[in-house]
């Protein structure tokens, strides 16, 4: 990484820190659930962007880590936001080790179809499992503590655009730098050689469907770290967070942003939720126009939005060149 790239990120990163003074407190709240959105894609990317690996079913996970949250902080009685998050992944984590071992060992098709049951399945169960899940009413999250702060008494839009607003930037940056660890490490070239020729990686000694477990067991955590963060702001923890149209979503983007780029599943989440909010104020026929965009993007744009840069520096060198 480049010195001039990461002074990049720091700005970027800096703009972010000071928008509680630029936007009005509704635009703000647009932004907390892209932060969430770019820890799960953040994760997501590694199994399919880096691993060649396309689930339909990731939203099972960022439904795990939202209800785990609901039922520690409304049921047991734990508002430390550090123990629910990391109670959060813990759950993730043990859930997906067996459904993974399943699902690696299928590809294309076969695996994305395979995780779509799974979180269909998870979905019904939400739905049927009233006791535990609370039904359709799904369950309520209460405020959580910050590095062990009662912010209880601290007003709702305050509190989210202050504090937690702050508090899942930090965590964002914690995960983005972990991830970018991970995927310039051994396993990340790994996982990039089984992407690119997985016969020829196993032949080479690769243990395929090992590292594929690994991605997939990573990516689950992300999604349930990034699903944790997601429903504090809402305050409540719904079945719809399985279901398949949120998984659709989170594909949409990372293809929004660009799958290619380490950096382009962030730029999805925001600008994804952009979009959407401006479509949605609009026409109550929003999802046609969401899916013609996606159609514009795979046709024009398949890199993604980062895309669109690498596609410009590279005309611009070849102008140099010339």
């Amino acid at each position: 990484m480049t010195l001039k790239f990461k002074l990049i990120i720091v700005f970027c990163l800096a703009l972010l820190c000071s928008t509680p003074w630029i936007l009005s407190p509704y635009y703000m709240t647009l932004l907390l659930p892209a932060v969430a959105y770019s820890i799960i894609l953040l994760g997501f990317n590694l199994l399919f962007g880096y691993t060649g690996l396309l689930s339909f079913g990731h939203a099972m996970y960022v439904a795990l880590g939202a209800y785990t949250v609901a039922i520690l902080t409304s049921r047991v009685g734990i508002k430390s936001m550090e123990l629910n998050i990391l109670g959060a992944a813990l759950v993730c984590f043990l859930i997906s080790i067996p459904i993974g071992l399943l699902c690696v060992r299928y590809v294309r098709i076969f695996f994305g179809m395979l995780t779509l049951a799974f979180g269909m399945l998870f979905h019904s169960i939400l739905f049927k499992f009233y006791d535990l899940t609370g039904g359709d009413s799904g369950i309520k999250v209460i405020r959580p503590n910050l590095f062990g702060v009662d912010l209880s008494q601290m007003d709702k839009t305050n509190f989210l655009i202050g504090p937690f607003f702050y508090y899942s930037i930090g965590l964002m940056v914690i995960l983005a730098i972990v991830m970018w660890r991970i995927v310039h490490s051994p396993l990340g070239l790994h996982l990039q050689s089984i992407r690119d020729n997985p016969r020829k990686a196993e032949y080479l000694g690769v243990k395929v469907h090992r590292f594929r477990l690994i991605a997939f067991v990573i990516s689950a955590v992300y999604g349930g770290i990034g699903g944790a963060l997601l429903v504090v702001p809402v305050g409540l923890a719904d079945p719809e967070l399985a279901y398949w149209t949120q998984s659709g979503n989170i594909v949409f983007m990372t293809i929004f942003g660009g799958f290619n780029n380490f950096f382009g599943p962030i730029i999805g989440a925001f600008a994804f939720i952009g979009l959407k909010d401006q479509i949605v104020s609009q026409t109550q026929y929003w999802r046609l126009v969401l899916g013609l965009v996606l159609i514009l993007l795979v046709v024009f744009l398949p890199g993604g939005i980062m895309g669109l840069f690498k596609t410009k520096k590279t005309a611009a060198r070849s102008q140099e060149i010339s």
